[in-house]
């Protein structure tokens, strides 16, 4: 009886074998059946091979859980390769069939020795291999019944072994922490509870390469080992089995178990614990760590094979290094049984010791690296004596390298040098294999990664802006947190003094905790010349102020790089990246953090220039304008300004209010042609030069007549301008006497109590053209509850299209403003204005309103 399935379909290319695998292995542990888990993995991966690589054609796999047995199903569509059978093949045939190096039935063959049954069922345009695993009966309470071993094989342990359950919810948060926990990584539960575990687990991965940690624990099991912070930022090896639970609620919650890496015998299951094994040699250990069988992830991939390398020698410890893009140094990759902190992607010279014996391009046994210090810069200070190193090449050139190392001194001869060689030789091809492939990942990545940082750093011209976006491009991607410090102007003092400008965690709740120390600590310095520098300064300054066993900074600092941001030949900031306390920096992740740092800044200083830019242009505008309006006794006054375009350009309209003398006040709207310093300056000519000739007792035409000799002495700066002028008088009445003058700009609309709406003035010849005008003062009276409305050529000229709001629109809109105040009625006018079309005004926009209010105010 079947009882759970899960299928899926996989195309005809060269990493469905692969997927097809991680399907078949994710599915039975799923469902709680690691025991035959390795057996279906092979098998499926024959199978699945035949048919998208050999056969050509998609490949869809079934797992039925049954009672006592699971059944697995490769369908592929290509029926006409029958698949012989045993019994009937001639002998020559038999024989080659059952050649475990030929290519041809390997299939059936494992299907034979590891199936309990299977078979081959055909149907129209389809063949299906299948086979059945029988479950192994189990005990009530016995999940693995093991042969017992003579005592010298028995894992060993030199102290109590403490085993620390840890359960975190579906965001990755602590929700137990028992007291195993504490005593083994000395955080006290109610320090740690509610917190995430990425805080704790130093988690052996690099950014944009292999599962991270939140993929890990989405997995329905997983085990092996990594590092943990302790309390004092100190870290400690463990060997963890991650299981996915649902609560009572059926909440996903997973449940970690810990031990020290030494105690991993308490965890390891049968099928990856070395210490099981019975009919596989030593060696085959070391070789199976690269199996077909295996994940693709390289951090995995190296983690097992140092793990191996140390079960196969019966050894402390294990390394792996690889060597550098350049193949100048070595990276160390994984490491078991060592100490991380400050190791992970750490950087050492090949061939450290310099000596004819101590080379990394030859197997080498040292007995006892007390007597030689310095031969193995990664093992100082571990207590570690006897060690072995073994070369991985590949055509000759130098890959990487394997060490082993043991606390006895003594402890290896060449015939160990010589074994794990073997093993080193057999799986360098397969390594280097994966290592390219991660590095063709990383580039593409890198790609990707530095096309979208372009987008998006040419998006936005806002300063502030674009230091969070550098800050938000750099984490996670690229490290833990990021810093962003700018520097002062060229010439000045401070023109190499760095201040913090933007700070970003990637767990918010340790931003302040961070910014507390990065205020404490005496910024970078800023003129020390292009490349990625190392600092330490945050480390030593939390170090000095005793914060480094305070939970705030629990793992908070590890490795930090500077980047200088570099722009138009001058330093303009630094940006700051760092990594968790015991991890360290790939190569090609500061490869990147460079190019971004080169991206960024080119935008930064773009950022700065345009908003020194715009600000003086505010500026300019702003002493371009009547600070404030002047109180006028008997009239409301409103007034609207909006410039248009980004960055605000000076120039365009404009609009003034000011005494003349007493009782009475000149005011003006207008609009130069053009924007920019040479409208600027016409308009400031216009502003300034109103108000003077208009205290100097003249009348509305002659201070126009003067303002339009003034701007024609400019000369080739000269721009005409349109211009509304008036003078006006409250009465004793209540009403308002009005003088006005209206130079080619737009007709002031008068709006009486009935709603009635009729021009205020004529039109008359703008200024700036003609040297000589004939200009005459039109009089007017303003009534209790009557309206002035004043705009410049922005409001009528506003355009939907071919439609144009016009004076004639302009007017209906002002006639439904009778009984509204002077505020009220300019509001409504900028309404019609922003709705008449639905894109953005394109030209500035000033609105005068004056209003003679029905109860005169006191």
């Amino acid at each position: 009886m079947v009882t759970a399935r899960a299928a899926a379909t996989f195309e005809p290319v060269g990493r469905s074998a692969a997927a097809a695998r991680g399907f078949v292995r994710d599915a039975l542990l799923g469902w709680g059946l690691p025991e035959v888990v390795d057996d279906a993995v092979v098998l499926v991966s024959e199978l699945v091979t035949n048919a998208v690589v050999h056969a050509g054609t998609a490949a869809e796999v079934a797992c039925l859980r049954e009672d006592t047995a699971v059944r697995i199903e490769v369908t592929d569509r290509h029926p006409e390769r029958g698949l012989p059978s045993l019994a009937n093949l001639p002998a020559s045939s038999s024989d080659h069939f059952a050649d475990p190096d030929g290519e041809g039935g390997r299939g059936l063959l494992m299907c034979s020795a590891l199936a309990s049954r299977w078979g081959v069922e055909y149907a129209a345009g389809r063949k299906t291999v299948w086979f059945r695993l029988d479950l192994p009966e189990q005990q009530a309470g016995t999940r693995y019944a093991l042969p017992s071993l003579p005592g010298g094989e028995l894992p060993g342990t030199d102290g109590p072994v403490r085993v620390a359950v840890v359960q975190l919810d579906e965001d990755g948060r602590i929700r137990t922490w028992n007291a195993d926990a504490e005593a083994l990584l000395h955080h006290r539960a109610d320090t740690v509870l509610g917190r995430p575990w990425s805080e704790y687990a130093a988690w052996p991965q690099s950014p944009g390469a292999g599962l991270g940690l939140g993929d890990t624990l989405r997995l329905a099991r997983w085990e092996g080992g990594y590092a943990v912070r302790t309390a004092g930022d100190t870290l400690t090896d463990v060997y963890g089995l991650h299981v996915r639970l649902r609560d009572t609620d059926g909440t996903p919650t997973v449940l970690c178990l810990l031990v020290r890496a030494q105690d991993r015998a308490v965890l390891r299951s049968p099928a990856t614990a070395a210490d099981t094994h019975t009919a596989l040699e030593p060696l085959d250990l070391l070789v199976g760590a690269v199996a077909p069988d295996t994940t693709d992830d390289l951090a995995g991939l190296l983690q097992r094979i140092v793990e191996r390398a140390r079960d196969l020698l019966d050894a402390d410890a294990a390394y792996l290094l690889l060597t550098s893009e350049d193949e100048s140094e070595f990276e160390v990759r994984a490491t078991t049984g060592l100490p991380i902190s400050g190791q992970r992607f750490g950087r050492l010279p090949i061939d450290a010791g310099g000596g004819r014996f101590d080379t990394s391009r030859l197997p080498t046994v040292h007995e006892d690296l007390s007597v030689r210090r310095g031969v193995a810069p990664l093992l100082s200070g571990t207590g570690l004596r006897s060690l072995i190193t073994v070369p991985l090449k590949v055509d000759g050139r130098l890959t990487g390298s394997l060490g082993v190392a043991a606390t006895t001194p003594g402890r290896y001869d060449n015939e160990d040098a010589l074994r794990l060689q073997f093993g080193a030789d057999r799986i360098a091809l397969a390594l280097e294999s994966a290592r390219l492939s991660e590095l063709e990942r990383l580039r593409r990545g890198s790609l990707s990664f530095l096309v979208e940082a372009s987008d998006l750093l040419a998006g936005t011209l806002e300063h502030e802006q674009t230091l969070a976006l550098m800050a938000q491009m750099a984490v996670p991607t690229l490290a833990s947190w990021c810093a962003v410090y700018t520097t002062g102007e060229p010439g000045t003092a401070g023109a190499n003094a760095a201040e913090l400008a933007f700070l970003l965690h990637e767990d918010e709740d340790r931003i302040d905790p961070l910014r507390a120390v990065l205020d404490k600590t005496p910024a970078p310095d800023a003129g020390r010349g292009p490349g990625v520098r190392f600092w330490k300064a945050p480390t030593e300054t939390a170090r000095s102020l005793g914060l480094t066993d305070s939970p705030e900074l629990a793992g908070l600092l590890g490795e930090t790089v500077v980047l200088p941001l570099s722009a138009r030949n001058r330093v303009i900031g630094l940006l700051v990246l760092g990594l968790a306390g015991g991890m360290r920096f790939r190569q090609e992740i500061l490869e990147l953090g460079e190019d971004l740092s080169r991206r960024a800044a080119l935008a930064l200083d773009n950022s700065r220039l345009y908003s020194e830019r715009t600000a003086t242009s505010q500026a300019f505008q702003r002493a371009l304008l009547p600070p404030e309006l002047p109180k006028i006794p008997g009239v409301e006054v409103e007034v609207f300004y909006q410039a248009a375009g980004e960055g605000n350009e000076v120039g365009g309209d404009f609009y003034d209010l000011f005494p003349i003398r007493e009782g009475t006040y000149g005011f003006a709207i207008g609009d130069v042609c053009g924007t920019g310093p040479e409208a600027a300056s016409v308009t400031g000519l216009a502003r300034n030069s109103l108000r003077l000739l208009a205290r100097e007792g003249l009348n509305a035409p002659q201070v126009l007549s003067r303002l339009n000799a003034a701007i024609l002495d400019e000369g080739s700066r000269a721009r005409f301008l349109t211009l509304l002028y008036g003078e006006l008088t409250p009465r004793p009445d209540g009403s308002t006497a009005l003088s006005l003058v209206c130079a080619g700009h737009p007709l002031p609309l008068r709006l009486r109590t009935d709603g009635q709406v009729d021009q205020a003035a004529s039109p008359q010849p703008l200024l700036g053209v003609m040297d000589e005008l004939e200009l005459t003062a039109e009089e007017l009276v303003l009534s209790p509850g009557e309206v002035l409305l004043c705009v410049t050529d922005g409001v009528t000229e506003r355009r939907d299209g071919r439609r144009m709001l016009g004076d004639e629109g302009l007017a209906d809109v002002l006639t439904g403003c009778t009984g509204l105040t002077a505020g009220a009625v300019a509001a409504r006018v900028h309404r019609a204005v922003e709705r008449f079309a639905p894109e953005p005004p394109s030209d500035d926009m000033a609105i005068l309103t004056l209003r003679i209010p029905t109860q005169r105010r006191p």
